[in-house]
């Protein structure tokens, strides 16, 4: 029965995590001179990355697909996120 309450929460943080990466966009473009939704997007980042597989699988896909994102990500944040260093953009 605990298990069962740890996945359900882990989940609901990782459906909130993704509900604040959506969410940053329209924030960021509300409020430009108040940078807002960059905090937002970040706070989502971590909680979707390390509560959910399938959210850690889906940003490593955004993250081969869009390398230069990678590059600006500080490694402070990969590894709390992914467990690795930042790659080499080999240019």
């Amino acid at each position: 029965m605990r298990q069962g309450v740890n996945v359900a929460v882990r989940q609901m943080l990782a459906f909130s995590g993704l509900g604040l990466i959506v969410l940053a966009v329209p924030v960021a473009f509300a409020t430009p001179f108040i940078p807002v939704g960059l905090p937002m997007a970040i706070v989502g980042v971590v909680l979707l990355g390390r509560n959910a597989v399938w959210g850690r699988r889906w940003m490593e896909g955004v993250l081969v697909r869009h390398p230069r994102l990678e590059s600006m990500a500080p490694n402070w944040l990969m590894v709390r996120v992914f467990g690795r260093e930042k790659r080499v953009l080999s240019d």
